[in-house]
């Protein structure tokens, strides 16, 4: 069954002369942004709810607090997770924050997050104001702390049609013999093709995969013991210790550390 498509409330494009403008968006779980690119870089930041962004070769699950950078011309696909706000700043290609040309999920910190506010409150006739928290803004995505979401993907269709079902379904302990009689692989094939394709295990791409989803867990405040099991760990602890070596936080603190 088709997804439907994640609406667009407001839309402007940024310009030299406004260059940074914002997008909203609200929608239900399981809708879409199909497969497309954009001239300018934007900054995709949920302030409810969580969404799924891939390219070619990457996914992110990106929660509250947290947004994604997209340079101009990367050809992206979202997909909601549940209900989400998603605001969406636009930069014009000659004000870029960034130097990098691939996606990259960075903290939001309470300041980002008011003057992406105050950006939406502030039509372009108001200068100076929106001219100065457009700079402002762009200099606070400067020093935006990133954080390693992303999921390297493949490029291989039996490995990818593994990888897209594992991402509907984080939880699933289905071993990578059923796999590979799914998709048509041997599971030798299928462990050579996640080394040459993705330089990691089949048990730790899986693993990077369920950090990322416990992020949007923690995000709902569900109790630790209720994650650990929906993503398959033995115990709240163990879950805890592998969050913690892998945000350098433990859960209780990955949505208090922003500046």
């Amino acid at each position: 069954m088709a997804r439907q498509t994640f609406p667009n409330l407001h839309r402007r494009p940024p310009s030299p002369e406004d260059p940074v403008t914002v997008n909203l968006r609200q929608g239900a779980a399981d809708m879409e942004i199909p497969w497309h690119s954009h001239p300018w870089g934007q900054f995709a930041y949920p302030v409810a709810g969580t969404i799924r962004l891939s390219t070619e070769d990457t996914a992110w699950i990106v929660p509250p607090y947290r947004a994604i950078w997209i340079p101009a011309g990367v050809v992206h696909h979202l997909v909601t997770l549940g209900e989400v706000e998603l605001r969406t700043l636009y930069v014009d290609g000659a004000k870029s924050p960034l130097p990098e040309k691939t996606c990259k999920v960075v903290a939001v910190s309470h300041l980002l997050g008011a003057l992406s506010e105050a950006l939406v409150t502030t039509p372009p006739p108001e200068e100076p104001r929106r001219t100065m928290i457009q700079t402002l803004l762009l200099e606070e995505l400067r020093q935006a702390q990133p954080l390693a979401l992303g999921l390297p993907m493949p490029r291989d269709r039996r490995l990818k049609a593994l990888c897209d079902a594992l991402l509907e379904n984080p939880a699933t302990e289905r071993p990578l013999a059923d796999w590979a009689a799914q998709v048509g692989a041997s599971p030798r094939t299928l462990n050579r093709l996640f080394q040459s394709e993705l330089g990691m295990s089949f048990g730790l791409w899986r693993q990077q995969l369920r950090l990322s989803r416990a992020a949007t867990l923690v995000a709902q405040n569900l109790p630790l013991a209720q994650i650990a099991n929906e993503l398959g760990y033995a115990s709240p602890s163990a879950f805890t210790a592998m969050f913690k070596r892998a945000f350098g936080v433990p859960p209780s603190q990955f949505f208090r550390s922003q500046p």
